[in-house]
């Protein structure tokens, strides 16, 4: 039987988080809190959050952050409440709630949103019996185009959105982004290894922006069969 009982998983510097097997989290949102690298004084959004690990490594890094969560699961919700709690960050809030049908107080609200969405569209590779890791991994609930449309919606004139996402959908992710009038203009490719094709796209668009798109290196997580450097630099933090 699927263990649900609350865990705590070290963040770092002090900071904790409660995840069970079902409202866990991987490098991949990891990576998207690093790289969306939000500023002081920004108003922050996480779409699809789970158990809140993107904005909760915001407010580790910057205790004084203003972040809200959405996230439409109650049992991942209260997850990423009870460690906002735990942690006494204060400015994050957390919201059950369907991004869909997010009230009209919400829009044109934000700096900066994120999202860690689905990957796998419907009927498209292995699906789970566990219906919560369904609606984390497919587009169950959500779809790509109704991510790419609310973050658009919640965005300040010339916000970010920031996403991660599988480099095989990058060509339909970029369609959207411009037919919502969001402009890719950051795109990071990781890959396991150096002769390993890249697993994840990194890409940052910017609302109603000049075209322009840079590339940044690929993010390569082994060398010469031991984590790179970059990726221990990133993990150090983790550490107790």
């Amino acid at each position: 039987m699927e263990q649900l009982e609350p865990r705590i998983e070290p963040l770092g510097r002090g900071v904790q988080a409660y995840v069970t097997s079902a409202h866990g989290f991987g490098a991949d949102a990891v990576l998207l809190a690093r790289f969306a690298a939000p500023k002081p004084g920004w108003r922050l959004a996480d779409l699809c959050s789970g158990c809140g690990i993107v904005p909760l490594l915001w407010c580790r890094d910057d205790p004084s952050c203003t972040a809200d969560a959405f996230e439409l699961l109650p049992e991942a919700s209260a997850l990423a409440q009870r460690s906002a709690k735990k942690n006494g960050f204060t400015g994050l809030r957390v919201f059950t709630q369907d991004i869909c049908t997010l009230p009209a107080n919400f829009a044109g609200c934000y700096a900066l949103v994120t999202c860690n969405p689905p990957y796998r569209v419907v009927g498209a590779g292995r699906t789970s019996e566990i219906p919560a890791r369904e609606i984390a991994r497919g587009e169950v609930a959500c779809t790509l185009e109704d991510v790419v449309r609310v973050a658009a919606r919640l965005l300040a004139g010339k916000g970010r959105f920031c996403l991660c996402h599988r480099p095989t959908r990058l060509a339909e992710l970029f369609g959207l982004l411009r037919n919502a009038r969001l402009e890719p203009k950051r795109l990071r490719l990781v890959q396991q290894r150096e002769d390993a094709p890249p697993w994840l796209a990194l890409v940052e668009a910017r609302k109603e922006a000049r075209p322009g798109l840079e590339v940044e290196p690929v993010l390569c997580c082994e060398r010469h069969g031991t984590f790179s450097a970059e990726w221990q630099e990133i993990y150090q933090d983790f550490c107790p």
